[in-house]
């Protein structure tokens, strides 16, 4: 990007960038590139979904406790217009496929339903969940954010409406891009747009608001554009994986880490099936933010949240990086015990 950025013609080989992430992403969930919009976060995305709903006959969304907040609040923010928000699953434990099946009925317009729970990293049946909806006439979106880049993603076998992943995680990117994919994109107007969303942006008519007949009518403003060069580098690494053998080998650590884990006397969340779990675990940890601080001075990345402390895996990680981990976390307990300064709790 430096590179580009001092020589004439930066914005063109931007531009280019952001077309050539745009066409990564749809092979890799098996999409036509026109159904695919790029937008600065998820949130942005399910906003831009859910703005084409018009609430009349049906105004029921459809989703659970454990889906990421960024996303929930937008469908809360859809009250005022006419939507109403019902909640599958427990309040405090594990959503399951069947919480799903149970709650759709003839009034849900929207199935909300995460690929793999961003807190206990519980996956979905998307394919059955899918399959419910529109037999009951609903659309289904799917945040895929802690799915895609570490197993298989495609759009036609999961049968979703919506899918929405971004960059800055299994990816392997920066955050500041997010995807949309949509099935069926030529439908009403979102209501929020920028220059990007025309039919020709470099017009540059202020007096002209017109759609394309493709994704990219969900666009907005500018993207970031060291995000894009970012994608488009973490994207061509994610191509020469086979995803299937990465998703083989993560659960493999997976289970060697939460079988060590429990063994030190952790208490670990870990889907009780295989086939039920992300690529990631949980660790359950009062201080979560000085476990991680500790672990972070330790070179051992982890992600904090109240009471938990998540651990994920990828196709680099390997049986080390576990051995680490747990050797790092044996001491941490020991120093907590002795009463070695190890960090405020934040």
């Amino acid at each position: 990007m430096l590179d580009d950025l001092s020589r004439p013609g930066f914005w063109s080989a931007a531009e280019e960038q952001v077309t050539d992430a745009r066409r990564r992403f749809a092979r890799l969930i098996g999409a036509d590139v026109d159904q695919v919009a790029i937008l600065p976060n998820v949130s942005v995305a399910a906003h831009q979904a859910v703005s084409t709903l018009r609430w009349r006959r049906r105004r029921e969304v459809l989703t659970t406790t454990a889906e990421f907040p960024g996303v929930a609040h937008v469908w809360l923010a859809q009250q005022p217009r006419g939507a109403r928000v019902r909640w599958c699953g427990p309040r405090a434990g594990r959503v399951s496929s069947t919480d799903y099946l149970r709650a759709i009925t003839t009034d849900t317009a929207l199935v909300s339903v995460p690929a793999v729970t961003h807190q206990d990293a519980t996956r979905l049946d998307i394919r059955r969940v899918a399959d419910a909806a529109h037999a009951a006439g609903a659309a289904v979106i799917v945040d895929a954010y802690q799915a895609a880049g570490v197993m298989p993603l495609h759009v036609d076998a999961l049968s979703c409406d919506y899918l929405m992943a971004g960059t800055g995680k299994y990816l392997l990117g920066l955050p500041g891009i997010a995807f949309l994919y949509a099935r069926h994109p030529n439908g009403p107007a979102p209501t929020l747009t920028g220059w990007l969303g025309r039919i020709d942006p470099h017009a540059f008519d202020a007096t002209q608001l017109d759609f394309p007949a493709y994704a990219r009518r969900l666009e907005t403003g500018t993207p970031s554009v060291p995000a894009a060069y970012a994608a488009v580098a973490g994207l061509s690494l994610i191509e020469d994986l086979d995803l299937t053998a990465v998703r083989e080998h993560t659960q493999r650590l997976l289970a060697c880490a939460a079988d060590r884990l429990t063994r030190q006397g952790e208490i670990v969340d870990l889907a009780p099936r295989e086939d039920e779990r992300g690529a990631h675990l949980t660790l359950r940890e009062p201080r979560a933010w000085a476990m991680a601080a500790w672990l972070e001075d330790q070179g051992i990345a982890v992600a904090p949240r109240r009471g938990v402390v998540r651990l994920a895996v990828h196709a680099y990680t390997n049986a080390g990086d576990i051995d680490a981990l747990c050797d790092a976390i044996a001491e941490y307990r020991v120093k907590s015990r002795s009463g070695t300064p190890i960090g405020a709790s934040r």
